[in-house]
């Protein structure tokens, strides 16, 4: 399994008492399959992702990344996991404005010493963008900055890809699309997927879908 989360459980803390927003999640993602995850807003979806990215701690239960476990690795492992083997979109694209399509393509590749050009000029021939690769994020589209930042994701060539409502910001056809081809790449490369989003629409192109409610997961 590339991701497996086991009896997760995470509280913030209230004024007064803790506000437990996860209670013991479980789940199992294996390589080249992909995962939605749904469930009203504030339900603790976009928590639960960042746990599995190693952003935030949980404060019981574990969380394995092929096989690594994360409450056994220090800060600067986990960045480093981050680095070679997860990869994150979010609805804000965070794209670099400074640098063009091409730079911002290779800059985490690079970063982690994963860098292949070949498999970039494949990506961003697959997602429409070598006729941009000169041009800078502000003079590109939603749709088409959304797919460099998707382009940028998989030139890592990670183990595991999170996106936390990737296509947002972007309407239902661009959506479509922009999904169509990610999960596309996913497959191609091997790539687990686990998708936070509030479309049902969208959970119901990727392979599973889980909902989260009151700090569960069905």
């Amino acid at each position: 399994m590339v991701l497996t989360i086991r009896d997760v459980t995470k509280s913030y803390p209230g004024q007064t008492v803790e506000t437990a927003v996860l209670r013991g999640v479980s789940l199992d993602l294996s390589a080249g399959t992909s995962l939605a995850l749904t469930g009203d807003s504030g339900s603790g979806k976009s928590t639960l992702l960042h746990l599995a990215a190693a952003l935030d701690h949980f404060d019981s239960g574990e969380i394995g990344i092929d096989g690594v476990r994360l409450s056994e690795l220090g800060d600067g492992q986990k960045a480093a996991l981050r680095r070679r083997h997860v990869s994150l979109v979010f609805q804000q694209f965070n794209l670099i404005p400074s640098l063009n399509i091409e730079k911002n393509i290779a800059l985490h590749a690079r970063l982690g010493g994963t860098w292949d050009a070949a498999w970039g000029q494949r990506l961003a021939d697959r997602l429409g963008l070598s006729g941009l690769l000169g041009r800078y994020p502000e003079q590109l589209s939603g749709g088409q900055q959304q797919r460099a930042a998707i382009a940028r994701a998989l030139a890592v060539r990670p183990k595991l890809l999170l996106a936390d409502e990737p296509t947002g910001n972007l309407d239902e056809a661009a959506s479509t699309a922009v999904m169509e081809l990610m999960l596309e790449l996913v497959r191609e490369s091997g790539t687990a997927l686990f998708l936070v989003t509030h479309s049902n629409a969208i959970a119901q192109m990727l392979d599973r879908r889980l909902h989260l409610r009151h700090g569960t997961v069905s």
